[in-house]
């Protein structure tokens, strides 16, 4: 007769989540994740009707419970609505995913412009910051409480054709370790720096055909290139009782980088 069970830290049964921009492609994926492993999740995301779709389609996969709603978290009207919504409807936050963000390719690197630069700042930083602290009240009343942030790896490298949107990925990295340290003993609080993920948004971003299929072979430590799945992973590990000794750091998740070659191939 089987008495332990190795995956036990990883159910999420008592957990409250809200997910930001979980409509689609990664955060979609994260959400399906929470939720199979018995969260109650909120999809709070600026395309309303996809969001409530996306609910739907995974309470029928999983049989757990899943909601959607529209939210602007460029507006503070819309952080507080969702997050009153949430509580309301489950009770209470326990869980915290900051997924949300979003950034051009830049034409000419040389040439962006200061709103161009707050926008995405405004976007990828400040929304967090502001959705973290819209939740607090109610983390701090939660058991095994956490903030987990969608980063990205061109947070880290130089990524001049996206320098918006890195940029302030950058700053998120940064202000969520501060936010891990102001929040010690009572609130985890870490990011996960996603590489390529191969989904709709990056035609979206204005990459063309031929670069898109030049990021699916990617010359990475794992040959290939990430799933919503494998971000999904990570996030449940660091929001889970099994990451309950995890906060303040910030972990890559995009296949190992780039093959270091001295000599060639």
């Amino acid at each position: 007769m089987q008495t332990f069970d190795a995956l036990a830290d990883f159910k999420m049964h008592g957990h409250n989540v809200l997910i930001t921009g979980g409509a689609q492609n990664i955060g979609a994926g994260i959400a399906k994740s929470f939720v199979g492993a018995g969260a109650k999740v909120m999809i709070a995301d600026l395309q309303g009707d996809k969001a409530r779709e996306t609910a739907q389609q995974i309470t029928a996969e999983t049989g757990g419970s899943c909601l959607g709603m529209a939210c602007d978290v460029t507006k503070e009207e819309d952080i507080a609505a969702v997050v009153k919504a949430t509580a309301d409807a489950f009770g209470g936050i326990s869980t915290l995913v900051n997924n949300v963000g979003w950034g051009p390719r830049h034409p000419d690197p040389t040439a962006i412009t200061e709103q161009e630069l707050v926008d995405a700042y405004r976007l990828n930083t400040v929304s967090a910051y502001r959705m973290s602290m819209a939740c607090l009240p109610y983390l701090l009343e939660a058991r095994n409480p956490s903030i987990t942030n969608s980063g990205s790896f061109s947070s880290e490298v130089p990524a001049y054709d996206i320098l918006a949107y890195g940029t302030a990925k950058a700053a998120l990295n940064q202000m969520m370790v501060s936010v891990a340290h102001m929040l010690a003993q009572k609130v985890r609080v870490n990011s996960v720096l996603i590489g390529t993920v191969m989904a709709a948004g990056y035609a979206e971003a204005g990459l063309d055909a031929a670069t898109q299929e030049r990021l699916r072979h990617p010359d990475n430590l794992t040959g290939r290139t990430g799933r919503p799945r494998d971000i999904a992973n990570a996030m449940l590990w660091l929001a889970s009782p099994a990451g309950s000794w995890v906060s303040g750091q910030t972990i890559q998740v995009h296949g190992g980088g780039a093959v270091v070659r001295l000599f060639g191939a």
